[in-house]
């Protein structure tokens, strides 16, 4: 029992107490300057600005991609993106930024409702990163987006189609509402430090009943367009049988105006002596067995005029 409680020697005398808290002291000093020199560097990810903070100081610095050296405990880091990042909010699961469907619910003019598909693409500056850093408190950019960017792009877009018609909405118009969209946007985002680059509204998903209609009006529509069509046909084909037609005739005019002349040129140049020679040349000098007449090409005046 005595030789269990024995200690060894070293606990047993203050200079080995010291020694032991020494060797503590210097495994966790070293420890300490081992995890502040891990700590004195961060990497900035290529496409992003980094925001140091000195909670000391309360001073801002921004740094460009790379790593960055800052003090350890003191120093708060964030970064934002300098490269374009888009915020996509769309009804397909698995797509868009959240699952699920996360289309925007828009209203139209008339007052019904239709599911949105829109991307937002934006960034912000090395200039403009410590006034993100300031206006969202240090937030980070997934925050952000998911509070300030999102709610903005709904606002945004809800004010924009409440002023739109639905047939606009879901047509060629809606090129106007997506201006519209990006000009607010734009506006607002800047004043949080943030640069908007582009608006896409994607699918427009309707209520069945709307989308019913919207089909009988299509088929309405080509209908009415393939009925056009055929009567701009049958048109075209009259003027062309009427244009053929006139350009017979008028053919037929000019062909008979030129045999007219003809004839009349043909008249004017035979006489009586001219024929009776024509006839005489082409005569054998055989009178006619049978004849109902009087003989051809005798003239009888000028046969009494030589007696």
């Amino acid at each position: 029992m005595m030789e269990m409680n024995k200690r060894p020697a070293v606990f047993n005398s203050p200079e080995g107490v010291a020694w032991i808290v020494s060797r503590v002291v210097t495994v966790v000093a070293a420890l300490v300057v081992i995890i502040a020199i891990m700590n004195s560097f961060v990497i900035i990810a290529p496409g992003n600005t980094g925001v140091l903070f000195n909670i000391w100081t309360g001073s801002l610095r921004t740094v460009g991609q790379g790593m960055a050296f800052r003090l350890p405990w003191i120093t708060q880091v964030q970064s934002y993106p300098t490269a374009l990042r888009t915020y996509t909010m769309v009804k397909r699961s698995n797509e868009g930024s959240n699952t699920g469907d996360d289309s925007i619910d828009l209203p139209t003019r008339e007052g019904q409702h239709i599911r949105q598909d829109i991307s937002v693409t934006y960034n912000t500056s090395e200039e403009k990163a410590a006034q993100v850093f300031k206006e969202f408190r240090g937030a980070d950019i997934e925050d952000i987006e998911s509070t300030f960017i999102r709610r903005t792009i709904i606002t945004a877009a809800q004010n924009a189609a409440g002023q739109t018609s639905l047939s606009d909405l879901i047509s060629s118009q809606r090129a106007i509402l997506q201006d519209g969209i990006q000009g607010v946007l734009a506006t607002e985002l800047g004043k949080r430090g943030f640069q908007l680059d582009k608006v896409n509204l994607g699918a427009s998903h309707l209520p069945e009943a709307i989308e019913a209609q919207m089909q009988q009006k299509m088929a309405a529509q080509q209908q009415a367009q393939q009925a056009e069509y055929e009567l701009q046909k049958q048109s075209t084909l009259a003027k062309a049988a009427v244009a053929q037609a006139e350009g017979e005739a008028q053919s037929t005019l000019v062909k008979a105006k030129a045999q007219a002349e003809g004839n009349r040129l043909l008249e004017q140049s035979l006489t009586s002596n001219l024929v009776q020679y024509k006839a005489i040349e082409k005569w054998n000098g055989a009178m006619p067995e049978v004849t109902g007449g009087a003989t051809p090409f005798i003239d009888l005046r000028a046969k009494k005029t030589g007696e």
